[in-house]
């Protein structure tokens, strides 16, 4: 089962990270298409490594 808690918390700080990661290319004057991948990249990635580390699922009592 997952915790909606779990993934609430994960993914804002996934945000977050993808927010700080635009605030960085925008500084480096970077391509239009970094503005996509990147920010996409930090949030499936960081759900995948998180969810395949068991961070999601609720613990059983």
């Amino acid at each position: 089962m997952v915790s909606k808690m779990r993934v609430l918390l994960g993914m804002l700080g996934l945000l977050a990270l993808a927010l700080g990661a635009i605030a960085l290319l925008a500084a480096v004057n970077a391509d239009a298409t970094w503005f996509t991948v990147v920010p996409l990249g930090v949030l499936v990635i960081g759900a995948s490594v998180f969810q395949s580390l068991g961070w999601f699922n609720k613990k059983s009592r």
